[in-house]
């Protein structure tokens, strides 16, 4: 049996049910993060290195948050506010960035070599960011505990890594077909700030529910050879 059947589908329930909070919390990342890159950018040159600065350190902080976000969702505390989740989160930055920059750089590495080695990396680190902030694990640590959650379920989890890609690709198609008529600046602007405000919290949904899913196969001591054959 699949470990991940309807993962898209109970992810895409629970986005409908909390997406006032999911959805405020992305923007609010993303709008911020703009409007200081902005202000940055008249500054010229090193204006834009700090807005790209700025912009790295919300796509962290996003992580980190709309990770919080689910868990505290899954475990039924439904009453914190932006700010709460935002503050719980900032502590996890720093484990965040380091590794999803060392996973970027290997995985980008991977693919640009031979493809294949790229595509396993992503596969065996898809839960770094969940393993972190749900089990405060170190930056370090992460990378193999992510792959000890996947091992055995490689194909179901880059299956679904591959549907959100997809996904992905289609809001970026679909805004880029309702701005073509504004400037290319603009157009830019917006198709980031509405694609991620309405895409990263559902992809943050399917990769928690994705980890909540794999330690509870591995708590009730199923075979992850076994599961991944049936």
């Amino acid at each position: 049996m699949n470990p991940l059947a309807g993962v898209l589908d109970d992810a895409w329930q629970m986005y409908k049910a909390h997406a006032r909070h999911l959805l405020m919390i992305a923007f609010v990342i993303y709008l911020g993060a703009g409007l200081l890159a902005a202000l940055f950018a008249l500054a010229g040159r090193p204006g834009d290195v700090l807005g790209f600065l700025v912009s790295v350190f919300a796509a962290f902080l996003l992580q980190a948050a709309l990770t919080k976000a689910v868990q505290d969702e899954r475990e039924g505390r439904t009453d914190l506010t932006i700010g709460d989740t935002v503050a719980a989160a900032t502590p996890f930055i720093g484990p965040v960035a380091i590794a999803s920059i060392l996973a970027g750089i290997a995985i980008t590495i991977g693919l640009f070599l031979l493809i294949v080695p790229g595509l396993i990396l992503l596969t065996i680190w898809a839960l770094i960011i969940p393993v972190i902030v749900i089990e405060r694990a170190g930056a370090l640590e992460s990378f193999g505990r992510s792959q000890q959650l996947v091992r055995g379920r490689g194909w179901p989890v880059f299956g679904t890594l591959v549907l959100l890609f997809v996904i992905q690709l289609v809001v970026g198609i679909l805004l880029d077909v309702i701005f073509a008529a504004l400037p290319r600046a603009y157009r830019d602007g917006l198709s980031t700030v509405i694609s991620g405000t309405l895409v990263a919290p559902y992809l943050a949904l399917v990769v928690t529910l994705i980890y909540y899913r794999l330690t509870a196969g591995l708590a009730s001591g199923a075979d992850p050879e076994t599961t991944a054959r049936s």
